[in-house]
């Protein structure tokens, strides 16, 4: 029977624009006594990778457009976060109070376009906001290359027809993000044909048990005891073709 562990790394530092994080996660690594094993996977938090990568903007710093200052009217958001949204935007896909749902220029369909200012800084400091990594699956790869073990990169996401957030893959490397199973049989025999996993987002669900949603401070998961034969493939993949997207 497969065994799967999850272990959260201990003690890991605040993580500031310029740290090496790779470094700061081997620290983690041993200071937990876990030396990389073969299935093995790491998921990082999406907001440590994108504070490591300088992508915290300074609200005081940004100038919002015409087109901001009025959708911030219509949502009752702050202009400079509207503003922000709209510059990694392709388009606004639907917007109400408090809310703007847009496609992300990495291809997600999200909520604020991946705008974070939950545990970015102290209520006493200047406000900020984080934005993705300008390519999390680059960032997954650089980690993975540096840390010798499949890296997945994840944050949470709001999903359709369902309430709650939950962690998907923003960027993987080193394994498949997504698995296609299609002219394989299930259990009885019958062949699949429509069939497609999403390895990824499942690796990262599974640690968003352990990494949370609030004050855990808990952003990397090893995950032991994984197994795949499919080929790797990055997180990218894992996004909808327009083609194929009845919703769009």
């Amino acid at each position: 029977m497969q065994r799967l562990e999850l272990h959260a790394l201990p003690g890991l530092p605040p993580v500031q624009a310029g740290d090496d994080l790779a470094a700061l996660i081997a620290a983690g690594l041993a200071r937990a006594g876990l030396a990389v094993q073969p299935g093995d996977v790491l998921v990082v938090a999406q907001k440590i990778v994108s504070k490591a990568e300088g992508r915290a903007v300074r609200l005081a710093e940004v100038e919002p457009s015409p087109r901001a200052i009025a959708l911030g009217a219509e949502t009752g958001k702050d202009p400079r976060l509207v503003e922000l949204i709209l510059r990694d935007a392709v388009r606004i896909v639907r917007s109400r109070p408090n809310l703007i749902i847009v496609e992300h220029r990495l291809g997600f369909v999200m909520a604020n376009g991946g705008l974070d200012q939950s545990n970015v800084v102290g209520p006493e400091e200047e406000p900020q906001a984080l934005l993705l990594p300008v390519d999390p699956d680059g960032s997954a790869a650089a980690l993975s290359a540096t840390l010798g073990l499949p890296v997945v990169i994840s944050d949470s996401f709001g999903r359709a027809w369902r309430r709650g957030t939950v962690g998907v893959a923003i960027g993987a490397a080193g394994l498949p993000s997504l698995v296609d199973l299609r002219g394989q049989p299930d259990m009885f025999g019958r062949t699949l044909h429509v069939s497609l996993t999403g390895f990824a987002d499942e690796i990262a669900a599974a640690a968003g048990l352990l990494m949370g949603q609030g004050a855990e401070a808990q952003p990397v998961v090893l995950l032991r005891g994984l197994a795949w034969s499919a080929p790797a493939n990055p997180a990218s993949t894992l996004v909808r073709p327009a083609a194929e997207d009845l919703f769009r």
